[in-house]
């Protein structure tokens, strides 16, 4: 699903939401240094799998965590092993399974590529949640 088609969606499910066009970031130093208001809603986005390629996460933290993986492994149930959270739109199969960090919960709003690291767009984390659930993938909210 590309930046047109996330933006769409957003439209037809009545979603509040505000598009940001920036130049393209490939980190989070990058995406600081455009100044963009609400900078420590952003969210940082990794997608991980266990040894036996079977689970597929997409975990999106709060810009500023570190993430211990051994210790995420063991939250999530794991062994060893520019995404956004729109990206998962494109998992037909739906086997990733989406993880949020609680903490980016709790704002007033979030903000993620939509599928295109030159802009942001910033939307309530409720409703990126519901649109996640709506395509059918699972999810998990978790503290880190």
């Amino acid at each position: 699903m590309k930046r047109e088609a996330v933006i769409e969606l957003l439209k037809q499910q009545n979603v509040s939401h505000e598009v940001i066009e920036h130049p393209a970031a490939y980190t989070i130093a990058d995406m600081e240094s455009f100044k963009l208001p609400g900078i420590d809603q952003i969210a940082k986005n990794l997608f991980i799998r266990d040894d036996k390629k079977r689970n597929y996460y997409l975990l999106t933290i709060q810009k500023d965590k570190s993430v211990n993986l051994k210790q995420l492994r063991t939250l999530l149930g794991l062994t060893k092993g520019a995404v956004s959270p729109f990206g998962i739109l494109n998992d037909n199969e739906r086997t990733v399974k989406f993880v949020l960090d609680e903490d980016l919960q709790k704002g007033e709003t979030v903000g993620v590529h939509p599928n295109d690291n030159t802009a942001t767009v910033w939307l309530a984390p409720e409703d990126l949640l519901s649109i996640v659930a709506a395509h059918g993938n699972e999810i998990s909210v978790i503290t880190l």
